[in-house]
């Protein structure tokens, strides 16, 4: 047998259980890492010691890896230039200028957000510091600006094609058991882990419900609960409740004036869109020249169709490629603006890469406890993922309700952890296998296979996506609520209904959508599930203007 059977449950099994009680995914995932070794080893805590060691330097000397971890580091680098230089800022007076009313001021607030997709600490700290002062004037409560701003963090950046969060994705789903056959390197679901990301989007029914919500609460004003509360007494100017939930834990202070102006913002932002789109097909075109049959770029390009190219490449070294063009372009942009010298901009630099080291020692350490869990006991791992599809490919278990159980365990993990990224790591690895080993199992054709593992591999996505944004430790709630400049408990008390709300009803999505494996049967259900709850909420759960 290729695999440790019940005792590959450990590690995985350890991470959670650890991270429900101390709250720190790095260390939960840490001792994971190394009971899997000690496992692997008989035991002996010298020879676990060095399995680790090597276990983490092999996950870094991998091309794939290595190339998504300076990605992920550069792009704090670039946000790091963009705050440095006020550009924001500017952006977000210009766009102020505009508005005249609450609405407006909270439409803003959520166009603005989602503009800044590439990082979700930016995106609040950034957008809160830019539209307090508006929501201020227009009488619009602080904790719906934090809400919004805790919106269109998380579930806008698991959306989006180009940031920290899809590169994260791609590179566990793609050393998952049952996507790519680490020998041949066949893709076994036909597609690769860029195409697989974005034939998912659409399967992400938390992370789009959520932002459906928030646009039908501002445009149709149904707010319920605390936060209809905290909306009427701003209306009589008091823009937060020090008295029920404390004072204002964390505040940064009003955006600076600079000579930026808002292109400047978005200068950025475009030219590493077009770069990642020019690089995936550069890079299959590059990658054909084999100096015999072709030698030159111009015979690449005739070697195969555009869609071709893009379907077939490194998505690692093009989103690698397309951040370092960015950042030089960027950097001599800035210089000749003189938004910024050569010492800020070096320190500028520096500080975004630094604001990025937790999040890549979770990424390390996914990477870590995912191989460890995939890899056969025959090549030095637990063999987790063979032990898991041969258990179940022989068994009845329910397919259908698959998808609303990874969903339901991913919220969980993530909520008690504050991470998604964490929960990715842990859960993918094991919802892959089986899911796959199950479509087989049903005689599924590859089309519904591959239909089937996007449903539940959304649902973990969704699930860590909820617990991320909802969670009072998780980072982007600290800091919606510090960017916001609002109490943090009031922040958590605020939107916890309206994430709850948004949970149950991708809940319903995926149990029913799952029961037919049919993405139409997820959004009608989580659809009529949503505008039932904005019919009746605000009638259950009308809140009251008393300040306690």
């Amino acid at each position: 047998m290729d695999s440790f059977g019940l005792w590959g449950i450990i590690p995985p099994a350890l991470t959670i259980i650890l991270a429900f009680v101390t709250k720190d995914v790095i260390v939960s995932l840490f001792l994971g890492i190394l009971s899997g070794t000690l496992i692997i080893a008989g035991g002996n805590p010298g020879i676990a010691l060095v399995k680790l060691t090597d276990l983490l330097a092999g996950c870094l000397a991998d091309g794939w890896n290595i190339r998504i971890f300076l990605f992920c580091a550069l792009l704090g680098g670039l946000v790091g230039m963009l705050t440095k230089t006020g550009a924001a800022g500017s952006f977000g007076r210009w766009a102020s200028s505009k508005l005249k009313s609450g609405t407006g001021s909270q439409l803003m607030a959520f166009i603005f957000g989602i503009i800044i997709f590439i990082d979700d600490y930016f995106n609040s700290l950034t957008v809160g510091t830019v539209m307090r002062p508006v929501f201020d004037k227009t009488k619009e409560s602080r904790a719906k600006l934090a809400y919004i701003l805790d919106s269109t963090a998380a579930p806008v950046c698991i959306l989006a094609p180009i940031s920290s969060w899809v590169v994260t994705v791609m590179s566990i789903v793609r050393d998952a058991s049952g996507f790519r056959d680490s020998a041949t390197g066949t893709y076994m679901l036909g597609i690769n882990e860029f195409q697989f990301f974005i034939k998912a989007i659409p399967y992400n029914l938390y992370a789009i419900t959520t932002l459906v919500m928030v646009l039908c609460i501002i445009v149709f004003k149904r707010d319920f609960g605390p936060m209809k509360q905290s909306e009427l007494l701003a209306a009589k100017g008091q823009l937060y409740n020090e008295k029920k939930y404390g004072p204002v834990s964390g505040n940064v202070p009003d955006a600076e004036e600079s000579r930026a102006k808002p292109f400047d913002m978005l200068f950025p932002i475009i030219v590493l869109v077009v770069a990642a789109v020019a690089f995936f097909p550069i890079t299959t075109w590059l990658g054909a020249i084999d100096g015999e049959k072709i030698t030159t770029f111009g015979q690449a390009i005739a070697s195969m169709s555009l869609g071709d190219a893009f379907n077939n490449t490194d998505s690692s070294k093009a989103l690698m490629y397309a951040i370092i063009i960015t950042i030089l372009v960027t950097y001599i942009y800035y210089l000749a603006r003189r938004l910024m010298n050569l010492s800020e901009s070096g320190e500028a630099l520096r500080d975004g890469i630094k604001s990025m080291v937790p999040a890549l020692i979770i990424l390390t350490m996914a990477w870590s406890i995912g191989t460890i869990i995939k890899t056969p006991k025959s090549e030095g791992g637990l063999g987790l993922g063979y032990f898991l599809s041969k258990a179940v490919s022989g068994s009845e278990f329910p397919i259908g309700v698959l998808p609303a159980i990874m969903f339901v365990l991913s919220a969980l993990i993530s909520f008690a952890t504050g991470t998604s990224w964490g929960t990715f790591g842990i859960m993918i690895p094991i919802a892959m296998p089986i899911i796959t080993a199950l479509a087989e199992h049903n005689g599924y054709t590859l089309p519904m296979e591959v239909n089937a593992t996007m449903i539940t591999v959304s649902g973990v996505l969704s699930g860590a996506v909820f617990g991320d944004h909802a969670s009072p430790i998780s980072d982007t709630t600290i800091l919606s609520s510090t960017g916001a400049g609002v109490p943090h408990l009031e922040h958590v008390a605020t939107q916890m209904p309206y994430a709850v709300f948004v949970a149950v009803c991708s809940f319903i999505g995926f149990l029913t959508g799952g029961l037919v494996m049919n993405l139409g049967v997820c959004w009608i259900t989580t659809l009529v599930s949503l505008a039932l709850g904005l019919l009746f909420l605000p009638k259950i759960m009308p809140g009251s203007e008393k300040a306690v």
